[in-house]
C-alpha cells in the first residue's frame, strides 16, 4: 500500500523551551520495556511532567490550553544523547505530527523521518516569534508547509530548513524504508530465483 505524500502538517502547536532536550527526557529508560510502540504516547517528557508522587509539574505539556497540539516547537540540538528509536515513536504515539527546533540530532532526525514525521529547523528569531503567536493565541493555527518551505502562522510565514533527501523522500512517500522494502518484495523473489548459486 503507497504511503501518504506528506507535503504539509497542520494543527495546534505547543512550545517546549529548551537546548539539548536528549531522549532520555522525551522518554525515560525504565519505560522502554515494551514489545511495540504502543502506549509510548503516555510516557512522554514523564519526569519533565511530573514529581515523585505522580502530581503534575508545571509543564506546557500539562497544560489544557495545549492539550490537542499535534506540532511541538522547541530549542536546539533536540533529540540528542542515545539513539533510541523509542523517542521520535513516544512523540508520534502522543499525536505529534512535526517538531520545529533549531536543529536535531542526526539519529533522531532520521528516525522522525522515517516516521514521516517533519523535523524543520528554524532560526532563534523565528522561534521566539512563533512561540509568542502560540502563547497569545494557543488555538492559532500553525501550517509546517513542506512544499513551499515555510511555516504559516496565522498571517505570518517563517522559511524553515529540511535536508533535500527527507523532503523528497515525504514529498514522495517514500519515507518507510521497510515499506520500500516490502514493496520490493516481488523484484527480490526473482532476482533470488535467478542465484546461481542457490
Amino acid at each position: 500500500m503507497p504511503l501518504e505524500k506528506i507535503s504539509q502538517v497542520s494543527g495546534n502547536a505547543v512550545y517546549v523551551p529548551g537546548d539539548d532536550i536528549d531522549t532520555d527526557r522525551i522518554i525515560p529508560a525504565r519505560f522502554m520495556k515494551c514489545v511495540t510502540f504502543d502506549g509510548l504516547g503516555e510516557y512522554l517528557f514523564y519526569d519533565m511532567k511530573f514529581n515523585e508522587d505522580g502530581s503534575k509539574k508545571n509543564h506546557p505539556l500539562n497544560d489544557t490550553k495545549f492539550a490537542n497540539s499535534s506540532i511541538m516547537l522547541t530549542g536546539a540540538n533536540f533529540g540528542c544523547g542515545s539513539s533510541r528509536e523509542h523517542a521520535p515513536q513516544s512523540l508520534y504515539r502522543a499525536g505529534f505530527r512535526a517538531i520545529i527546533a533549531g536543529n536535531f540530532a542526526e539519529i533522531f532526525f532520521g528516525n522522525s523521518i522515517n516516521l514521516g514525521m517533519p523535523c524543520v529547523s528554524v532560526s532563534d528569531e523565528t522561534r521566539n516569534l512563533i512561540s509568542a503567536s502560540i502563547e497569545q493565541d494557543p488555538k492559532c493555527e500553525v501550517v509546517v508547509d513542506i512544499l513551499n518551505r515555510v511555516i504559516r502562522v496565522g498571517d505570518s510565514s517563517y522559511p524553515h530548513e529540511l535536508r533535500e533527501g527527507a523532503r523528497d523522500s515525504l514529498l514522495n512517500g517514500s519515507w518507510d524504508p521497510l515499506d520500500e522494502l516490502l514493496q520490493a518484495n516481488q523484484g527480490i523473489e526473482d532476482i533470488h530465483k535467478n542465484l546461481a548459486y542457490i
